[in-house]
């Protein structure tokens, strides 16, 4: 089973073309081990194919890398997009994105990547972070925008800086939770920029409830 990131589920064995099980098995790999952590051996014995495989697929490590990360940033920016396009207030569709179901203690599968000196100093390979991360605080600023003009959110809220600070909580609550091996941390940190947000509301927003955890989709 995938979650909305476009990532097999834990364990669950790869399916379809040798293409696309290495696909998989590297977009697994690197959310678990990181970029230098993935060998082209621990890719090849997760996906269950012979050696030569990823080099008949692909010109080697780096080339698949990219179509993992690529694959796993637009299945992120999918079903984030599922989320700000929803019905609602702009505070419920930010809440709802910030509330939804995420693996925390594992990180986010993009996230993870801008910790790799190799993924960092390769403009291609960072070309997809940069994308996704730049997408998401432009489409979040237009929610807040859009939340303004609407007579929901007061005028002194900035949109870009709060979209900012929005992608830089989620960002920073998963280091401490993986820090403190608790999820704890990311929720007081989620609902503390969602009082912030709150208080730019006008009208009072229902309570948040506790962000969910377990094996629900990976997102940014």
């Amino acid at each position: 089973m995938r979650d909305d990131s476009g990532t097999a589920a834990v364990g669950a064995p790869p399916a379809g073309s040798t293409r696309e099980r290495l696909v998989t098995s590297t977009q697994e790999l690197l959310w678990e081990r990181g970029y230098v952590g993935t060998s082209p051996k621990a890719i090849l014995e997760r996906a269950g194919v012979g050696q030569g495989s990823m080099y008949h697929h692909f010109a080697g490590k780096s080339d698949l890398a990219l179509a993992a990360i690529r694959r796993t940033a637009d299945g992120m920016r999918a079903a984030t997009e599922e989320l700000l396009a929803a019905p609602g207030t702009a505070y419920d569709r930010v809440a709802a994105y910030l509330l939804r179901e995420r693996q925390v203690l594992r990180g986010c599968p993009i996230g993870r990547m801008t910790q790799d000196r190799d993924v960092v100093q390769d403009p291609e390979l960072r070309a997809p972070l940069d994308e996704m991360f730049g997408w998401l605080r432009q489409r979040i600023a237009e929610v807040l925008t859009e939340g303004q003009r609407r007579g929901e959110l007061t005028a002194a809220l900035d949109p870009s800086a709060t979209a900012a600070g929005v992608v830089a909580v989620v960002q920073g609550g998963y280091v401490l939770a993986r820090a403190a091996d608790d999820p704890a941390p990311f929720d007081a940190a989620v609902h503390g920029l969602l009082a912030l947000l709150a208080a730019q509301s006008t009208a009072a927003p229902a309570p948040a409830p506790t962000p969910a955890h377990g094996n629900g989709p990976a997102a940014p």
